[in-house]
């Protein structure tokens, strides 16, 4: 063939391929227009848009009295739909300036030349959701909404604000552990944020998003919103004043005996609803902080506030009498092969079991307990388990400690198992449980359940209300094992090892502890302990009952009437300002009204002296006083307190003055107890740098 026509014939067989490729995609996209048009635009929609979960707002936590514990706060990520049609560039350009002065003016974290660089470019990429600024508050957001451009209007003006939340805590560190968290996608929730997510989080809502190029998605509009349903409230037991003299209280005494942690619970007698729960423990920088709930999981040997539960078994089977005789010896016995002893070198000499428990005798509680269940050790097993003492208290917050009370089968148990659990060894309690055991003993033998939470509120409205949950009807079963309980544990601060505790205005009843902790396999040493103080308050009419935990003091002072002591005392005397007055105060008619010199914090002393005949005008400059009386007259001064010249601290109990000579730059040494008698430096002479006074209690 010639090569001209095959060159010709190849050109032919290209043409008519390339004519029947052309009209097969003509009629392809004709098919598709026709047939198939309808399902390819579905899903070009469907590829465009996407439904986004719209997380409703958190429910807050609050304090007793309505003060927020917990608040999820609005805020907004401001953006701008930079392209926006419904105004031309000229407009845009004529507004920029002012609109980019307005916002660095407002934020305050850019220059306007910043802003005006950013909306520029925006505009000029036709960016649709360009991010300005985000978390701008509500307050933020109306004023956003007056700036030039975007008053205007949402869609005219290009305004987007995406809502956000944020959970924010206004006190703070305070009951920090038992407020908690709900860290999303993890198993480490805490407190009442994490047990009560699911009714504080409330119902997601839903909204159709539009991609509008780049990954950037904007709303597409109102009408396909689904709203979310907002969480619900709960109402604590918590005070917040009281938690804050709690915190406060246990906070100064873990700095002066350098302690590793510690906590304060107080709880209502007849209900079970806690007041306030402190746990502060010792960071890597060596300041303290709310690292654990140790008030409710930290389970470790209570040591002699334990006793209370060993003489409750002797005295309810009918094996033990108070009255009852005890050698303590020199204040050592043996039993088996370990030696017990006591605190106090040389013993008490023979006392009576109600004096050994008085005392926090070792050795004659050990040795009483002993011969009442040395027959049959299981029979006080027993009873503690009739107490309840071996089962947890069913929180309703996570990470309780499990309790620890092994029986005479138990692997472990040994000939020194019986003397040992007496005071409080071998086995284990959280300080919540001991708490439960005293408030029983104060509640006439019904033990109730620590709870937290009062009410649950959705849009102010109670939607559930929390009642005493009843644990045991009676943890014995004599009512005169109660009353010898209560009053031996009234006679430990009359005459006992809480002395320090007595006055004159109401009376505490409770049992002091000092015990040595157990270095996992080391066995015990003499650097390491815990002081403890459990009790109750109006002895006489309790109302309140509290524990006071102190972990590893390390400045040489570790018994618990000492280091505990002080915090549950400084935690009564403010319940019982605030909360337990008496008829008589309140009701000046009962009883002659008598106004004793008095000194110190100007809202306690006022809450007292309102119920006298007695008128206080507010200065919002002074935050202490002191109180004069002579014949009828009564004078109320201010306390200077300058930080140039000493304040006059005398009548003030100890925190007060304390706190007062500090904040003027005083190095402060203390001795005796009660109030402020005598201080070294005379008040109104200059403070030096370095000054340093004595004040002398009594």
């Amino acid at each position: 063939m010639n090569p001209k026509n095959q060159i010709l014939r190849n050109v032919y067989i290209v043409y008519f391929f390339v004519v029947v490729m052309g009209l097969a995609i003509i009629g392809r996209v004709i098919y598709i227009q026709a047939v198939e048009g309808e399902m390819w635009r579905e899903k070009g929609k469907v590829m465009n848009l996407k439904v986004e979960t719209v997380e409703a707002v958190r429910g807050n936590i609050l304090a007793q009295d309505g003060s927020l514990l917990a608040v999820s706060v609005p805020l907004f990520n401001l953006r701008m739909d930079a392209g926006n049609t419904h105004y031309d560039d000229a407009y845009f350009n004529e507004n920029v300036d002012s609109l980019a002065l307005c916002l660095s003016q407002l934020f305050n974290d850019r220059s306007r030349a910043s802003y005006r660089e950013t909306l520029i470019k925006g505009r000029k990429n036709n960016n649709r959701y360009l991010l300005l600024k985000r978390e701008i508050t509500f307050d933020q957001l109306k004023k956003v909404r007056k700036f030039p451009i975007f008053r205007d209007g949402k869609y005219r003006g290009g305004l987007i604000a995406e809502p956000r939340s944020k959970r924010v805590l206004p006190y703070q560190w305070l009951a920090f552990r038992t407020i908690g968290w709900d860290k999303e996608g993890t198993e480490n929730d805490v407190g009442l944020e994490g047990s009560y997510s699911q009714i504080l989080q409330g119902e997601t809502g839903t909204r159709l998003m539009r991609r509008i190029g780049n990954g950037a998605w904007r709303p597409l509009n109102e009408e396909n919103e689904l709203e979310p349903l907002n969480g619900h409230d709960i109402i604590t037991s918590i005070d917040i004043n009281i938690q804050d003299v709690a915190e406060d209280a246990l906070m100064r005494q873990l700095i002066a005996n350098e302690a590793d942690h510690g906590c304060a619970v107080l709880m209502e007698v007849k209900t079970g609803f806690i007041v306030a729960i402190a746990n502060l423990g010792k960071n890597k920088d060596g300041k303290y902080e709310e690292l654990m709930n140790y008030a409710l999981a930290e389970s470790s040997e209570p040591g002699s506030t334990f006793k209370l539960a060993s003489v409750l078994a002797a005295l309810d089977e009918g094996l033990l009498d108070l009255n009852d005789t005890v050698d303590t010896e020199n204040g050592t016995t043996r039993f088996a092969n370990r030696i017990m002893r006591d605190s106090h070198k040389g013993g008490y000499g023979r006392i009576s079991v109600a004096r050994a428990f008085e005392l926090s005798s070792n050795v004659g509680i050990s040795k009483a307990i002993s011969k009442c269940f040395k027959s049959n050790p299981q029979k006080m097993i027993d009873k503690f388990y009739e107490m309840r003492l071996n089962q947890p208290l069913g929180m309703d917050i996570y990470g309780e400690g499990k309790p620890r009370i092994r029986d005479t089968k138990d692997k472990y148990w040994s000939k020194v198992s019986l003397p040992w659990m007496s005071i409080g060894y071998e086995v284990a309690l959280t300080p919540l449980q001991t708490l439960s055991l005293y408030n029983a003993i104060a509640n006439d033998g019904k033990m109730v359940k620590p709870q937290f939470i009062k009410e649950i509120s959705h849009a102010g409205l109670t939607t559930q209300k929390f009642e005493p949950i009843v644990l045991k009807e009676s943890i014995v079963k004599n009512k005169s094992t109660i009353v010898a309980a209560k009053k031996l544990l009234e006679d430990v601060v009359q005459k006992g090892t809480a002395t320090n505790l007595k006055n004159s205005v109401y009376k505490i009843a409770g049992k002091t502890g000092t015990a040595q902790i157990a270095q996992n396999d080391k066995g015990y040493n003499k650097s390491n302990y815990k002081a403890s103080f459990a009790g109750y308050f109006p002895a006489d009419d309790p109302k309140y009952s509290c524990i006071v935990v102190i972990n590893n003091p390390s400045k040489g002072i570790y018994y618990g009437g000492s280091i505990a002591g002080p915090v549950f005392k400084e935690i009564a005397d403010k319940v019982y300002s605030t909360r337990l007055i008496s008829d008589s105060i309140k009701n000046p008619q009962l009883q002659p009204y008598k106004v004793e010199d008095a000194s110190g914090d100007y809202n306690d002393l006022a809450y007292l002296l309102k119920y006298a005949p007695i008128k206080m005008e507010r200065n919002e400059n002074v935050s202490y006083i002191k109180i004069e009386s002579k014949d009828s007259t009564v004078t109320v001064k201010p306390v200077v307190n300058n930080g140039e010249t000493m304040p006059d601290v005398i009548g003030m109990g100890a925190r007060d003055a304390m706190y007062i000579l500090e904040s003027s730059g005083v190095r402060v040494r203390i001795s005796g107890k009660g109030k402020v008698k005598r201080q070294s430096i005379q008040p109104g002479m200059t403070i030096r740098k370095g000054t340093s006074c004595l004040i002398e209690l009594g």
